[in-house]
């Protein structure tokens, strides 16, 4: 099955006054129609820069190299008009804010019905927004068809609630509204950038069964950003960890969660408690702080934390190398060990 996203070497550098910063570096994975890849990695590692680079939506001062195939299309070279015809409606975003994401003044139902008229194309392929002489759907057209999507994301009594503002409603409701504007143009991918982040248990267990159950419903791809391991342990069928702008590990959840090989991918994983851990014991830490963007080192940024470090780690950044099939680590030590 041809690959729906396709990244390759994407770099991200940002201008700052202080000089220039590399936020992501040699970033490269694909995905196929349907499946969930687990981005994962603590804040500042550069999950989020990749997802706004995939979209275009980062600021002047960046400046993105690399590739980002899109359902046969090159995104970085295409031109403005054509990318907004794609962002909400080939690939739409899931933000990890919805308070401050959504507009205060505005009522919700305006403001999904607002992502189907910038879309009419999109809406027009879902075929409910048609009328009866052909033509391009109106204002009360795209009104029905956002009050169908908050019923589908479960929002009680949609009629109403699409008349509410975003503080009438609560952190678990505001993010269905997310979902909805999200879903509402039937994208082929969803990026979802932290969508559990500040609500409780129970209603971050509802929004991802929410997620899972839309993905099989209107078969999309999702690329999902967290920092919580067992949250993207329970909705991916692949994980790639990112540690300082670089991907260090990626493959299958059973690879990378059961048999991690990168230092810092099991780093990760002994910090977490377990119900088998002894309470008398501190929790695993991995020493040492993540570099900042310019002060980047050469060579593996994990390198100066690392127990298994060798002398060539702080000269060149590592490559990938396939440690498995389908299991591929950033680790000139594992690299080692299998020859």
């Amino acid at each position: 099955m041809p690959a729906l996203l396709e990244v390759e070497n994407l770099c991200v550098d940002f201008a700052t006054a202080q000089g220039s910063g590399r936020a992501v570096r040699d970033v490269s994975f694909a995905m196929a129609p349907g499946e969930v890849l687990g981005l994962v990695g603590e804040s500042g590692s550069g999950k989020s820069v990749s997802s706004l680079a995939i979209l275009r939506l980062l600021p002047r001062q960046a400046t993105v190299s690399g590739s980002i195939q899109f359902d046969g299309e090159d995104l970085l070279s295409l031109p403005e008009e054509k990318m907004r015809t794609i962002r909400g409606a080939g690939i739409s975003m899931i933000f990890q804010e919805p308070m401050t994401a959504l507009n205060p003044v505005m009522r919700v139902g305006d403001q999904v019905a607002e992502a189907v008229l910038a879309h009419p194309g999109a809406a027009t392929r879902t075929s409910s927004l048609i009328n009866r002489s052909g033509m391009r759907a109106d204002k009360a057209d795209a009104w029905r068809r956002a009050v169908e999507a908050l019923r589908t994301v479960a929002i009680p009594e949609p009629d109403r609630r699409a008349r509410d503002y975003a503080h009438q409603l609560s952190g678990g409701q505001r993010q269905r509204v997310m979902i909805a504007m999200a879903i509402v143009n039937r994208p082929k991918l969803l990026i979802a950038d932290e969508p559990t982040t500040g609500l409780d248990v129970t209603i971050q267990a509802q929004v991802l069964d929410l997620l899972n159950e839309l993905r099989q419903k209107f078969l999309l791809a999702m690329l999902f950003v967290s920092h919580d391991l067992a949250v993207v342990s329970q909705v991916s069928h692949r994980i790639a960890v990112m540690y300082a702008g670089s991907l260090v590990e990626v493959g299958s959840a059973t690879q990378v969660f059961r048999e991690p090989v990168h230092p810092y991918t099991r780093g990760l994983l002994n910090s977490v408690p377990t119900l088998r851990s002894d309470r008398s014991r501190a929790l695993n830490t991995i020493e040492g702080t993540v570099p900042g963007i310019r002060a980047m080192p050469p060579g593996c940024a994990f390198e100066p934390r690392c127990e298994w470090r060798l002398p060539s780690c702080s000269q060149a950044l590592p490559s990938l190398v396939e440690v498995a099939p389908g299991h591929f680590a950033r680790c000139p030590v594992v690299a080692a060990e299998l020859h």
